[in-house]
């Protein structure tokens, strides 16, 4: 489809790595994009943990739209095989990508996007709807403006919102109050953040590559800080699948997180507790007090932090007056959902999939990136790459170009099957996928961590 304001901006809204990607393919594609980013510099949310190292090399990390814009800048592309920092892929990528190239003139920082809706219609109105554009209301510095656009790609992702520590979605009874114990899925243990947990008893709640990661910094600071203890806590049954496919994983840094990881627990530098739901969160003085039911056994665990790597969820109140047709187990667009609903997945295949498959009921909007996998802790970087290519091209009228989706990814060498919630679960075994071009291999992760599974921690 073509744009019906071809006079209107098409907003983007986060300028992580989908974001400036979207915009690289829009500008391709003759169209004017503007990118709203609510930090204070692009790529905020990477930069947020920029002490931690991808897994996957920057030959997956850089988009093929942006790698056009930046070599006439005499930018140096990074070694493909290197792995990068979050704060290497913001300095060493995004920066130069929204500073240096024609995107310049077109991404805005420190705007915060509060609302999104057909100008002068809200959901209800049909009469004459796709025929309105976007309206985006902004606030920025106390300001609040709105920006009429073509068409919005939110690519705004999960980072800033946590799944609670409690189970069942719900946070733990006590957990507003106990802000201060919680760090956040990744702190800087072996940093910045040495002190918050040298000496001190941590609590890891969570089963993604996040956890992971906090848990072998917290056993390196433990062999060189006497009194550092370290529990991890799962929901499930077994941990097993975090711990990956070793060798046969083509990131061969992922599969090494879950081959230390399961050295660790083995070798006993860590207490490991399953089936694990956290009831109530009580300060005790200067530490936490965390009341849950442990294997159905009620348990108490006095510590001084909980590092809560649960996951994250989509921020969907700014799009409350914008018709989505979301899954209701995810809340990724209906079409998507099948392909990464972690109750049949944990990996194994996606077919590559684009703008037909994100689209939504009112025409022109679009979640992109992280946000589009809503719950799913399955998303590629590489994948969000092509998702905006393919929506671009969709956006300028090329309908071949928009429904021609390729992509090149890493397999992960593994999948668990059966009740990830059962001890009796396999350990994994061979996905089939075909790796290469045409098959998007789940497992992975990217863009941003969290408790996920993907290219990123």
């Amino acid at each position: 489809m073509t744009t019906q304001h071809p006079d209107l901006p098409v907003v983007v809204i986060g300028a992580g790595p989908v974001g400036l990607a979207a915009a690289a393919h829009l500008r391709e594609r003759g169209l004017e994009p503007l990118v709203l980013e609510q930090g204070d510099t692009v790529g905020a949310a990477v930069a947020s943990w920029g002490h931690v190292r991808l897994f996957s090399p920057w030959r997956y990390a850089v988009d093929a739209a942006a790698r056009r814009l930046l070599e006439p800048t005499g930018w140096t592309e990074p070694d493909a095989d290197a792995l990068p920092t979050g704060r290497e892929l913001v300095e060493q990528y995004l920066v130069p990508l929204a500073t240096t190239t024609p995107l310049a003139e077109h991404v805005r920082t420190g705007v915060r996007v509060v609302g999104v809706t057909r100008d002068g219609a809200d959901r209800t109105q049909s009469l004459g709807r796709e025929r309105r554009p976007y309206r985006v209301r902004t606030e920025s510095a106390g300001e609040v403006v709105d920006v009429l656009a073509a068409a919005v790609l939110d690519a705004s992702g999960t980072y800033g919102r946590r799944n609670p520590v409690g189970g069942g979605g719900l946070p733990a009874l006590g957990e507003d109050t106990a802000a201060a114990w919680l760090t956040g899925p990744l702190p800087d243990v072996l940093g910045a953040d040495r002190a918050r947990f040298a000496g001190r008893h941590t609590l890891v709640v969570g089963m993604g590559h996040s956890a992971a990661n906090s848990l072998l910094a917290l056993a390196e600071l433990a062999r060189q800080e006497p009194g550092t203890t370290i529990t991890w806590a799962v929901r499930g049954g077994s941990p097993r699948r975090l711990f990956g496919g070793g060798a046969a994983d083509e990131l061969p840094a992922r599969g090494l997180l879950g081959t230390r990881l399961r050295e660790a627990v083995d070798a006993g530098a860590l207490t490991l507790l399953t089936r694990v739901a956290v009831v109530r969160l009580e300060p005790v003085g200067d530490r936490l007090r965390v009341h849950a039911a442990v294997r159905g056994e009620p348990t108490a665990l006095d510590v001084d932090a909980v590092v809560d790597a649960t996951g994250f969820r989509p921020d969907l109140d700014l799009l409350r007056e914008v018709r989505l047709d979301l899954d209701p187990v995810v809340e990724a667009p209906r079409a998507l959902a099948p392909l990464i609903d972690p109750n049949l997945h944990s990996c194994g295949t996606v077919p590559p999939h684009g703008e037909r498959v994100l689209a939504h009921p009112d025409a022109g909007f679009y979640l992109v990136g992280m946000k589009s996998y809503g719950r799913a802790p399955t998303f590629l970087l590489a994948t969000g790459y092509e998702q905006v290519r393919s929506v671009a091209a969709a956006l300028a009228g090329d309908r071949d170009a928009a429904d021609e989706v390729r992509l090149e990814l890493p397999e992960t060498g593994v999948c668990t099957t059966g009740d990830l919630l059962d001890d009796r679960a396999p350990a994994g075994a061979c996905c089939s996928t075909s790796g290469g071009t045409g098959v998007v291999p789940l497992g992975l992760a990217t863009g941003v961590p969290h408790g996920r599974s993907g290219d990123l921690p």
